[in-house]
């Protein structure tokens, strides 16, 4: 089922044996329609997109990981987004609370729910899904201003997938983490993956379903990529390490060293996260 069960018209909104609007979020849940007018935020897609959106000043809770805007620095921090802390949250008396769609978030959905508070979860792994996060929002409160902020993104995003392609796109690894033996990597499940898409490249691990994945070095060797997308301390962890010399790519040190701040999620800097990307991966012209 589409996360969407709202369409334009307001008269078509499912309803309640008691005649009350919602929706559907991601988890399954109905969602009652209605403003909001302190939101706790545990999804750091969606706190961004508060702040760009106009409703910062609304927002009465976020998690460790909510640092852009620069304003959001100045809201409470409540801890974690996966598994919070209940009570917390609850003592910041939020009429609206915003999760991310993971497994270890149901408990403390129910738990909010079961106080009254109203819940809206949803998936932010894509890039499409910002744009599912704007008209959920929309339907769920009525406020419709982060729309339109959200199209301007896309459009920017647009604008870096139109640029001219690489007659021999470059195929990347892209590190998250390297912790011994095994290396996390991104597959075709993530937005970074979109973002080497869109900016001219090729995923060597793209064949893998899901967001994210353990690989072995042996693998890596094995795909052959033609560079390391990676962080700066990755990259200096990698050159340090004489096992990583077994790839062409590292042993000439051919690394595309990202903003990981800039390119760690789908929000509201897509767009400038797209232009980083396809100007560190591919360059500003085709090659």
């Amino acid at each position: 089922m589409s996360l969407l069960v709202v369409i334009a018209a307001c008269d078509t909104r499912p309803r309640d044996a008691a005649g009350t609007s919602y929706v559907v979020d991601d988890f399954g849940d109905s969602v009652r329609v209605g403003p909001a007018r302190r939101i706790v935020s545990l999804n750091p897609v969606a706190t961004e997109f508060l702040f760009v959106a106009g409703a910062g000043e609304r927002v009465v809770g976020r998690t460790h990981w909510d640092h852009y805007p620069p304003a959001a620095d100045a809201v409470p921090d409540l801890g974690n987004g996966i598994d919070p802390n209940v009570e917390a949250v609850l003592g910041a008396k939020p009429d609206l609370v915003i999760l991310y769609m993971n497994a270890s978030n149901r408990r403390a959905a129910l738990g909010l729910q079961a106080a009254g508070v109203r819940t809206l979860t949803v998936r932010t792994d894509q890039i499409a899904d910002l744009t599912r996060l704007a008209d959920l929002f929309a339907a769920v409160t009525g406020d419709s201003a982060g729309r339109t902020a959200v199209d301007s993104v896309m459009r920017s995003v647009d604008a870096v997938r139109r640029m001219p392609r690489p007659a021999t796109p470059p195929r990347a690894f892209w590190v998250l983490f390297d912790g011994g033996p095994q290396v996390w990597t991104m597959g075709r499940g993530s937005f970074m993956n979109e973002l080497l898409e869109i900016a001219g490249a090729t995923n060597v691990f793209g064949d893998i379903a899901a967001p994210s994945a353990q690989v072995s070095l042996e693998e890596v060797v094995k795909r052959n990529p033609d560079l390391f997308v990676v962080g700066p301390k990755t990259a200096d962890r990698l050159k340090a390490n004489s096992a990583w010399n077994a790839t062409a790519a590292v042993r000439a040190r051919r690394f595309a060293i990202v903003d990981s701040a800039l390119v760690g999620r789908p929000g509201m800097r897509l767009g400038e996260a797209a232009r980083h990307v396809r100007r560190l991966v591919v360059g500003d012209s085709t090659r």
